[in-house]
C-alpha cells in the first residue's frame, strides 16, 4: 500500500511509502507534513530531514512546531485575521492517495465547510485548497492549490513553513536567496524577495536544491537561543537543530472569482 492510515502523537495521519522504500508522514490536522525519510540510493537506512520540535502539542489544540505547516490566508501577523491563517489548525480531507511514476502521493483538501465557527466567521471568502505531497527516492514535491469558489474576490499569503533537520545551525549555508551566501549565525527572521532560481542548502552534511515556482518569495527563520527560550513548544536548545527555508507568496495576491493559483516545491539532492 502507497498510503496507509496511522496515528502521530494522538492524531489521524498517513503514512506515505513508495515502492523504492522513501517515506512521508501527514497528519490530517493542517495537512501538516512531520515526517519526511529519503531513500539514498546506497545501502543506507532512510533518514529523518523534518525537524520536529520535542515539545509539539500533538493533540490538535494547538499549531504543530515543526515539519511544514501550511500557512494561509495570512502570513504571520501581516493581516487582521488568525497569526499564521486558519489552515494549519483546521482538519482537511483526504481527497486521493496512490502511486504515480514510483512516487507514493496523497492529496488532502479543506474548504468553508470544514472551518470551525470562530475560523468561518472570521473568513467570508468560499474556498478550496488542495495540497499534493508526494515521495519518491530522494525527492519531495509538494504542490499548494487555492481556488476562488465564491462570486467576490479575495487577497491571501501562502507559504509552507518548513523545518530542515540539521545538526548544527551554525554549520548552515544558503545560496540562492541574496547576492552573497547567507549564514545563521544568530537569531534571523528574514524575507527575500522575486526568487528567480533554485535555492541552495548546504546543511553542513550535504546539500539540497530547493525549487519553487507560484511561491514568489522566501523566508528563512531561526529563533536563535532567546526567543527559542521563551517559546513553550520548544526545548531551549532545539534551536541548534533546525532552520526553516520556506516558498512564501507575501503579496497578499488578490484571487479573482473563479481563480485557482497553485504553488509548488521540491526538495531534491544538489548534483555536484
Amino acid at each position: 500500500m502507497s498510503a496507509s492510515t496511522i496515528e502521530y502523537g494522538q492524531l489521524p495521519a498517513l503514512l506515505l511509502r513508495a515502492p523504492d522504500g522513501a517515506e512521508a508522514t501527514i497528519t490530517l490536522y493542517g495537512a501538516h507534513l512531520v515526517s519526511w525519510k529519503p531513500i539514498s540510493g546506497t545501502a543506507a537506512p532512510a533518514q529523518e530531514r523534518m525537524f520536529m520540535s520535542r515539545l509539539s502539542a500533538l493533540d490538535g489544540r494547538r499549531a504543530i512546531r515543526g515539519g511544514v505547516p501550511v500557512i494561509f490566508p495570512q502570513f504571520a501577523e501581516r493581516g487582521e485575521g488568525m497569526r499564521h491563517g486558519f489552515a494549519r489548525t483546521s482538519t482537511w480531507r483526504v481527497l486521493d492517495s496512490g502511486e504515480e511514476d514510483g512516487a507514493a502521493f496523497a492529496v488532502l483538501g479543506l474548504n468553508q465547510a470544514d472551518l470551525s465557527p470562530q475560523a468561518s466567521s472570521a473568513w467570508a471568502y468560499p474556498f478550496e485548497l488542495a495540497l499534493r505531497v508526494s515521495v519518491h527516492a530522494a525527492s519531495l514535491a509538494m504542490t499548494l492549490e487555492v481556488r476562488n469558489t465564491g462570486t467576490h474576490p479575495f487577497p491571501f499569503a501562502a507559504a509552507l513553513h518548513t523545518y530542515h533537520l540539521v545538526d548544527d545551525v551554525e554549520a548552515v549555508r544558503i545560496e540562492g536567496v541574496q547576492a552573497e551566501t547567507l549564514a545563521v549565525t544568530d537569531k534571523l527572521d528574514q524575507v527575500f524577495t522575486d526568487i528567480a532560481g533554485p535555492i541552495r542548502f548546504d546543511n553542513g552534511a550535504d546539500e539540497l536544491l530547493l525549487r519553487q515556482s507560484g511561491f514568489t518569495d522566501a523566508v528563512v527563520w531561526n529563533p536563535g537561543a532567546a526567543d527559542a527560550a521563551a517559546l513553550a513548544d520548544m526545548e531551549d536548545e532545539e534551536y541548534r537543530n533546525f532552520v526553516c527555508i520556506e516558498p512564501a507568496l507575501l503579496g497578499p495576491l488578490t484571487l479573482a472569482p473563479g481563480g485557482v493559483w497553485r504553488g509548488e516545491y521540491q526538495i531534491s539532492p544538489a548534483l555536484a
